[in-house]
């Protein structure tokens, strides 16, 4: 299904949780299935923006923030001008979840949720046991605090649903609330 693309309203799906919660398959998925609905969608995600827009920046809380702030601004740009916007961020800090929803159009926040004990035997990357052996430091949900929305738009658990559930869930969302076209019945 094609939609006239001067219709479609600009959202920010801000996926947050934990590293190796699955924010980027999902989104990866979503991104797919947006597309082929013919939808204006850009997907920002944590570790491709850190390649090239924010580089310059470590994983400090300021930096961490500078990082949130510079992907508010092109999220910003794109939700107001009609594109669908996949943020997939560990943003651990509520308050700077919070300055995204004040400063983006149609902000959902979205908790992708996986205990610390599944992400841990996840660990695609070996970030958490190199950072329980203490070799990075600052590391979200190690020596680094993750606040979990309190009261996220959209929950999601990981250790419960497949990636393919939890981005049906994520899409049926969407369309509730309007901001993509209802798929028809199979």
């Amino acid at each position: 299904m094609t939609t006239n693309t001067q219709e479609q309203p600009g959202f920010v799906l801000w996926m947050t949780g934990l590293s190796g919660a699955g924010k980027t398959t999902i989104a990866l998925i979503l991104e797919k299935e947006l597309r082929a609905r013919g939808l204006k969608i850009e997907r920002l995600d944590g570790d491709v923006v850190r390649e090239s827009l924010t580089r310059d920046l470590g994983f400090t809380a300021e930096d961490r923030r500078k990082n949130i702030e510079r992907v508010t601004f092109v999220a910003k740009l794109l939700s107001r001008n009609g594109v669908g916007c996949i943020c997939s961020f560990i943003s651990p800090y509520q308050s700077v979840r919070d300055y995204v929803r004040k400063n983006t159009t149609n902000f959902l926040e979205v908790f992708v949720d996986a205990p610390l004990e599944v992400v841990i035997e996840r660990d695609v990357k070996g970030l958490y046991k190199k950072a329980l052996a203490g070799e990075i430091p600052n590391f979200t949900g190690i020596s680094d605090p993750f606040e979990a929305p309190e009261n996220p738009d959209i929950h999601v658990r990981t250790d419960q649903q497949t990636p393919e559930e939890s981005a049906a869930f994520i899409l049926k969302e969407l369309e509730k609330r309007g901001l993509i076209p209802a798929t028809e019945p199979a």
